[in-house]
């Protein structure tokens, strides 16, 4: 056999029975970052490695029996899937920074290079209010530029990915199983969808079937890779709360959609709101806090954008007024734009909405607003 590449290697460690994302950093880091070392070191050299024990290290011994990779490169190729290594510049950004992000990632349809991504989880046995407020979201979430991200289960993540679809926008799954597997099985025409219009992501090979542990490390990718989780129902316990958990460990922003009191799908919502969740009824205001974290960064060499800057079309009367005020370079609250535009408060309102969820205008938390800086 010719000597492997290193994607072949990562293929190969990817694959294999018994290793966990966590013991293959530990593996990678103890012998230079090198693949191809990992699989031809030593028993006596993998043994020292924390976390190896005898099961681990025959594995990598033996990984020819344990791993098919002219078959497995074979299902890539016949199926259109790419596998994504963590050096390719189209892997997830933000997955690279979580401390067992997964080495290589089976990929169909095209990740949205440079796009910013917001996941939407919750609870497979949902109600009609959580399914409407998913799809709401991720529509207004799609229309403000950013890509949804959730897991394809039933429930809340499905009308996530709906809701993104219904709106023209780009969402990403990620699935708890084999890329050529589909679960839950009446999402074939949705993943196929996703496929087209965004992508589909597992870090599982081909053929892996769905288990609790499966989905859990999928949950991990979807918080890894997203700025910020909206959980919008779940209960007490539950693959959304895992997801929570794992965005409170990665540093990203966590939001909670209320419900009813009574109602067991909200449950879950209401504990990480008493856990220090942010408590989100808009978008809005998921758009606002993320604006503020932005503003808390120097952002040298970004000047406001001229008064002579371009109108972007589509944009209807009250707003293309509105944007040519804050062009001129102040910071003004609705009420004040309103006596300079000559509106109705109401209106003004309404027209900042629909400029700051097409990110044209950015709302300060004293509640004034000024025109974003150009791209």
């Amino acid at each position: 056999m010719p000597p492997l590449t290193e994607g072949q290697c990562l293929l190969i460690l990817n694959g294999l029975p018994h290793i966990g994302p966590v013991t293959l950093h530990r593996l990678l880091a103890a012998l230079g970052g090198d693949p191809g070392r990992v699989l031809t070191a030593s028993r006596e050299e993998l043994l020292q490695v924390q976390g190896v024990g005898p099961v681990i290290a025959d594995t990598l011994l033996g990984w020819a029996a344990h791993f098919d990779l002219p078959g497995e490169e074979e299902r890539i190729r016949r199926s259109g899937t790419q596998f994504v290594v963590a050096t390719d510049p189209t892997y997830p950004r933000l997955l690279r920074e979580v401390h067992d992000p997964p080495i290589g990632l089976y990929r169909r349809g095209n990740t949205p290079a440079g796009q910013r991504c917001i996941a939407i989880v919750g609870s497979r046995r949902t109600t009609q209010y959580g399914l409407t407020v998913a799809r709401t979201f991720a529509g207004e979430l799609t229309r403000a530029g950013f890509c949804v991200v959730s897991g394809l289960a039933r429930g809340i993540d499905t009308a996530a990915h709906e809701g993104a679809l219904a709106a023209g926008g780009t969402t990403v799954a990620v699935l708890g199983c084999g890329i050529d597997r589909v679960y839950p099985p009446e999402n074939l025409g949705l993943q196929r969808r996703i496929e087209a219009a965004g992508a589909v992501l597992s870090e599982f090979p081909f053929g892996r079937p769905t288990d609790r542990q499966s989905f859990a490390m999928r949950n991990r990718i979807v918080s890894g890779m997203s700025e910020a989780v909206i959980v919008v129902e779940s209960g007490a316990s539950g693959g959304a709360m895992i997801t929570a958990r794992f965005a409170g460990e990665q540093g990203r922003l966590l939001f909670a959609v209320p419900g009813r009191v009574d109602q067991p799908t909200s449950a879950g919502c209401h504990q990480l709101i008493r856990d220090g969740a942010t408590l989100l009824t808009t978008v809005d205001e998921l758009l606002s806090e993320l604006s503020y974290l932005e503003g808390m960064h120097p952002r040298a060499g970004c000047p406001a954008r001229p008064p002579g800057a371009s109108i972007p079309p589509g944009l209807d009367a009250e707003a293309r007024t509105l944007l040519e005020r804050l062009r001129e370079g102040a910071l003004l609250g609705p009420d004040a734009l309103a006596e300079a535009a000559g509106l109705p408060v109401a209106q003004v309102c309404a027209a900042l909405l629909r400029l700051e969820l097409t990110r044209l205008v950015v709302r300060h938390p004293d509640g004034t607003f000024e025109a974003a800086s150009p791209p």
